[in-house]
């Protein structure tokens, strides 16, 4: 679909969704609370960084399976996958691949430690259980450590949960044999809450390869449980588990032509992870502790033209301190040690180890002035030591006006797999290096209904590791994106919400040439409607234009328009029926591989 005929099917967009931010209607009261900036709750009006939410409201509104249909729909992030559900993806924020970003869940880093880098497999993470997601963008190593570059996902299973005892059961089928089900827990205490979830997915899906017709199916298996308890005003005990388990089909390259086309390939994908420690306050609360340990273990057993399996561990040991002054001055301040270790069939069968230590000060000089000032040393066994720095600004005006700032470097150690894979490993990488800025101001309209933001963000990576002439090694040049972010989020009255969103992503890899599968240009749509009682509507558009793949062959522009339609039968059941893609657009974000044409689906949710 190209420009032309955007045009039409943006106008019906427009016209029946108005316009909001993709994934991102932040209807709450403020002042809106927010975590990863400051490793600690902070108001999103006091941080420089750049934050985008998605909240369980919004999650329960859409009512899509995985995570990354919600991330998705954030401006400054695009998704490019292999097919249909539980495909590989790879997800990109401002231009810079998955690899370039940490991801937590419940505090537990889900990245892959046997892949060719670590990246966390998103395409696996279902939502049945999430409360909430959190993205910082920007370099945020000095708080997060390696792979921070382009920035942090988290993914939190335990939020404001309400007093007693709660349980949530949802079923749903639909198009190309889709069933999926979960039931949750949740229970609020005076001294502590638990969150605890069981769900599956199974899909009949579609081919893979567009010049196939056999359909490639996935099926997923889900639990998570995570809870806090205090055992007195200062001191608290908190602890989560992950355990996925996955099978998912795929298309590949078979031999003799090694062409794209249908094969009977699959992969079986088990993770499992386990975080837990200490909250405990000295000094009438002013000294605040946490000590965690947390342990994360991935299989992949792959069944292809090249069959393998790949074992994969971390161990992490975690303080993070913080000492409040007084009201404008409070320091934060921790240190931790990581273990990583992979088994591979390919013949990696390594370990590396990593300790680190890093500070922050919180400054606030007067009262519209928020500052944030961090540095951070690590340690790695292989390369040395790498320090990074970070900084962050927010001004509010009396006019509502509020400027914010931040900047920073970054680093990525090199995967166990570059490093000692026996055919293609390179021992002598050094890490990949990164300084990134963003700026930005925020105006808000109405009392706040109405929030409009515009932020500029550029990044570069030097010591760029690239797989060439058989071998990875570091390549001469630069990695540079920049760009243009820009929201509007209108909360209109109490039964409707619209807003609208913009980015503009320039990206060069270290040669000049363009970055493939980025989008020169991306918008998001959507909005919320309760035309009656029982009855809301939600949806939402995505439009990508100007993207290219390798060789500089031109992808297809497209608008894809999701719809939901829920009715409330009772105080505890809601019956919907939803469907993506109401336009059928004919698209690939890969050149060669499907996605999905129009999908219909129809589910219950019941909270009791």
């Amino acid at each position: 679909m190209h420009i032309s005929h955007l045009g039409a099917a943006c106008a019906v967009s427009a016209i029946a969704v108005l316009a909001s931010l993709p994934a991102h209607a932040q209807f709450t009261e403020l002042p809106q609370i927010v975590v990863t900036p400051n490793r600690a709750p902070t108001d999103a009006t006091k941080t420089g960084s750049r934050v985008e939410t998605v909240s369980r409201e919004e999650i329960e509104e859409k009512s899509q399976p995985l995570v990354i249909d919600y991330l998705d729909r954030l401006p400054g992030i695009n998704l490019v996958q292999t097919g249909p559900d539980g495909s590989t993806s790879t997800l990109m924020m401002r231009g810079l691949r998955k690899q370039y970003v940490k991801t937590l869940f419940d505090g537990i880093d889900i990245s892959d430690p046997t892949g060719p880098q670590n990246a966390t497999l998103y395409e696996h993470l279902l939502v049945g259980g999430v409360n909430g997601i959190e993205v910082l963008k920007g370099s945020q190593s000095t708080l997060y450590g390696s792979d921070a570059i382009a920035g942090l996902i988290s993914i939190s299973t335990l939020g404001n949960i309400e007093p007693g005892i709660h349980h949530t059961i949802t079923a749903e089928g639909g198009s190309d044999g889709t069933v999926r089900g979960g039931y949750r827990l949740e229970g609020g205490f005076e001294r502590g809450r638990v969150s605890a979830f069981l769900g599956g997915l199974r899909t009949d899906g579609f081919s893979a390869a567009a010049a196939g017709t056999e359909r490639d199916g996935y099926e997923n298996i889900t639990a998570n449980i995570s809870g806090e308890f205090d055992i007195n005003e200062d001191v608290s005990v908190f602890g989560s588990a992950l355990l996925l388990d996955a099978t998912t089909e795929y298309d590949g390259f078979a031999p003799p032509t090694f062409t794209l086309g249908d094969t009977e390939d699959y992969a079986e994908i088990r993770q499992a992870g386990v975080r837990g420690g200490v909250n405990f306050a000295l000094l009438d609360g002013r000294f605040k502790n946490t000590v965690s340990a947390q342990l994360f273990d991935s299989t992949r057993e792959v069944v292809d033209s090249f069959p393998g399996r790949f074992d994969g561990q971390r161990i992490k040991l975690d303080y993070q301190g913080s000492y409040e002054f007084n009201p404008m001055l409070t320091t934060q301040f921790g240190f931790d040690f990581e273990r990583t270790a992979a088994e591979t069939t390919g013949g990696v069968d390594e370990d590396a180890t990593m300790a680190s230590v890093w500070g922050q000060a919180l400054l606030s000089p007067i009262e519209p002035l928020d500052l944030t000032v961090g540095v951070r040393h690590d340690e790695h066994d292989m390369f040395g030591g790498y320090t990074t720095w970070r900084t962050t600004g927010s001004y509010q005006f009396e006019t509502a006006t509020r400027l914010h700032a931040s900047a920073g470097s970054g680093f990525r150690a090199p995967s166990l797999f570059e490093l000692y894979n026996p055919t293609s490993g390179n021992p002598n990488l050094d890490p990949e290096t990164s300084v990134s800025f963003d700026v930005g101001v925020e105006q808000r309209f109405l009392d706040g209904r109405l929030i409009a933001d515009v932020t500029f963000f550029h990044s570069r990576i030097d010591d760029h590791i690239e797989w060439a002439a058989g071998r990875y090694r570091q390549v001469e040049g630069t990695t540079r994106t920049s760009g243009i972010e820009s929201t509007l989020v209108y909360d209109v009255n109490e039964w409707f919400q619209l807003g609208t969103s913009y980015t503009y992503t320039r990206a060069k890899r270290p040669n000049g040439d363009r970055e493939v599968r980025v989008p020169a240009h991306t918008a998001g749509l959507s909005a919320v409607v309760r035309p009656a009682e029982k009855w809301t509507i939600a949806a939402d558009a995505k439009l990508a234009f100007d993207t290219i793949d390798v060789g500089g062959l031109e992808l297809d522009d497209y608008v894809l328009l999701n719809a939901k339609v829920a009715y409330q039968a009772n105080d505890s059941t809601e019956i919907y029926v939803r469907a993506e893609n109401l336009l059928d657009q004919d698209y690939q974000t890969i050149s060669g591989y499907n996605t999905s044409g129009f999908a219909a689906f129809a589910g219950v949710r019941s909270r009791f």
